[in-house]
């Protein structure tokens, strides 16, 4: 395996594990376990029944909780402590075999791809929420599953397309975000203040 297609993956685990952790970590397992793609050595762990099965049921826990408006917020703040941090350990386990000083290279800027594609799955989740109908809750929730799934293949299949993907996102989320979060920071207000309203009244 070439060092362009380790950092593919490297980059690719931590972009995916801010959007579905449980997800990339279950079906990159799976799929290395029957020998579809070929993991590092550092993510063979990913392979272990054990692993399979914990993140297995995490999986489809996470599946149906990101389909529940609301609900789907409080665990993106939950997992603000998760997915990040596995995020850097996913890229860093990538580049185990190679060099330590790369390794925890890797950490870091895995855990900062992480921060980034969690914190525009979050933020762009609380705006949509504030829709009353459920739909476009249900539609971004396929929407970023499927998202997911063409990055794992594009990352193993085609890792320079890739890359150049994840930079763009990258740049795009960076403009995104704090759009996104100003957004939220408005409706919270709303909120509050017609909370306080209502308590006058």
């Amino acid at each position: 395996m070439d060092l362009v297609h380790q950092i593919a993956i490297g980059a690719g685990l931590a972009w995916a594990s801010g959007i579905r952790l449980y997800a990339v970590v279950f079906l990159a397992g799976l799929l290395g376990y029957f020998g579809v793609i070929q993991l590092p050595a550092g993510l063979h762990v990913l392979m272990h029944p054990l692993v399979l099965s914990v993140s297995g049921v995490m999986f489809t826990l996470e599946f149906f909780a990101d389909k529940i408006p609301g609900f789907d917020s409080a665990w993106d703040a939950i997992h603000t402590f998760i997915r990040i941090p596995a995020g850097a350990v996913l890229a860093a386990a990538t580049f185990s075999d190679v060099d330590p000083a790369l390794m925890l290279a890797a950490g870091l800027v895995g855990g900062t791809i992480a921060s980034g594609s969690h914190f525009t799955k979050a933020g762009s989740r609380a705006v949509i929420n504030t829709s009353p109908e459920p739909f476009s809750n249900w539609a971004a929730s396929f929407g970023e599953e499927a998202v997911v799934l063409g990055g794992l293949w594009a990352m193993f299949a085609h890792p320079v397309v890739f890359l150049v993907l994840l930079v763009l996102f990258l740049g795009f989320a960076a403009w995104l975000v704090p759009k996104l979060w100003r957004g939220v920071k408005a409706v919270a207000q709303r909120v509050r203040g017609e909370a306080a309203t209502q308590r006058s009244d």
